[in-house]
């Protein structure tokens, strides 16, 4: 399928003209050489996800400039160094807030920049936080309890089978065959190994037996739409019955991603409204993913959404269900400057101002 636009990329590489674009993340390599283990790395960048993000902005007709992680960021903030916007993927490393870090050294500095605030990486890193807000809206999705200690296990009341995992991980860590429970014993064996390895509160939920879709979404607010869907199916060799840390990081050997289509199929167009709707309760900005899971009769509930959504062009799901639906690479991209480059006043002049000054020399 040939590739097509989502948005006009010929206008937006004529805005992109004179803009400056910083670009934040947390590179792999750099944490493993610290010696951190794979696991603990497995949300950060791979160097051809910079290079891939680099080189689409530059054919978008913007300038690029490399910042790194977080105290890279703030060591050239402390230099007098600013962008007209800056595209972050950092993740951070440390706490429930590591994701907003960046977000807020830069709205401390008012730079402009892609993907969500403060406070919704933080409410979304939070799956629990993230669930008490949508089921509060309405969005379904299922019942939940959270244990931070041993004590808390008496607490939960929910009817087995149940599904536990970390309360703030993403890239599938912490997440096995192991977190599908039957019991009130697996439950406490699961929580007190989760508890001790990743040292913060599980969530544990009633388990959804269903189908496994990720609905990826480009914009902000009444203008966000569903690009598409992908469902997941494991393959033989996968860990069964969960989209579990090893499975995400082979996904090219065990996992096939199916595009679905709303138009033929009515569970995959009540999940789209449903992914959008959690997206504008939660205050999600220029593109992520939703993912969602099937209950029992084929209803589709919320899981959790991802408002830093991983951008390598073949490994990452929402490029994955890009190019899966006709949507080019720089096309997903075009997309997402477009909605944040609304939130910078004045790009459009500033970038004039920037070329006549420079034919000017």
């Amino acid at each position: 399928m040939k590739p097509r636009a989502v948005d006009g990329t010929e206008s937006i590489a004529k805005l992109g003209a004179g803009l400056e674009i910083g670009l934040t993340y947390d590179l792999r390599i750099e944490y493993l050489a610290r010696g951190m283990s794979e696991e603990e790395t497995a949300e950060f960048d791979q160097p051809g996800t910079i290079d891939a993000l680099e080189a689409s902005l530059r054919r978008l007709g913007f300038s690029t400039d490399r910042i790194g992680h977080v105290d890279a960021l703030i060591a050239r903030l402390a230099r007098g160094d600013r962008w007209d916007l800056v595209f972050n993927i950092a993740e951070g490393i440390h706490g429930m807030g590591r994701e907003s870090l960046v977000p807020a050294v830069l709205d401390h500095h008012q730079i402009p920049y892609t993907f969500s605030d403060p406070l919704t990486m933080a409410v979304t890193l939070h799956k629990a936080m993230a669930k008490r807000v949508v089921r509060s809206a309405g969005v379904p999705t299922a019942d939940f309890a959270v244990v931070e200690s041993r004590d808390d296990l008496a607490g939960v009341s929910l009817p087995f089978p149940l599904f536990a995992k970390p309360v703030a991980e993403g890239t599938g860590k912490g997440v096995t065959t192991a977190s599908i429970v039957h019991d009130a014993a697996a439950l406490e064996r699961q929580c007190e190994a989760l508890l001790a390895g990743y040292r913060q509160p599980v969530l544990v939920e009633t388990l959804l037996p269903g189908r496994e879709l990720t609905v990826g979404i480009v914009g902000t607010g009444a203008q966000a739409r569903a690009i598409g869907t992908l469902e997941i199916f494991l393959r033989a060799a996968a860990e069964q019955g969960v989209y579990s840390y090893v499975n995400k990081e082979f996904c090219e050997e065990l996992v096939d991603y199916v595009v679905v289509s709303r138009a033929t199929d009515p569970v995959v167009a009540e999940a789209e409204e449903i992914a959008l709707a959690a997206w504008r309760v939660l205050g999600c900005r220029d593109g992520g993913r939703v993912d969602l899971r099937c209950d029992a009769h084929g209803g589709p509930s919320f899981l959790e959404v991802n408002p830093l959504a991983g951008m390598h062009p073949e490994h990452s799901d929402l490029p994955i269900l890009a190019t899966a639906r006709g949507i080019g690479y720089d096309e997903l991209m075009s997309s997402i400057m477009r909605s944040a480059l609304s939130r910078v006043e004045g790009a459009t002049a500033r970038s004039s101002a920037r070329e006549v000054a420079r034919a000017g020399k």
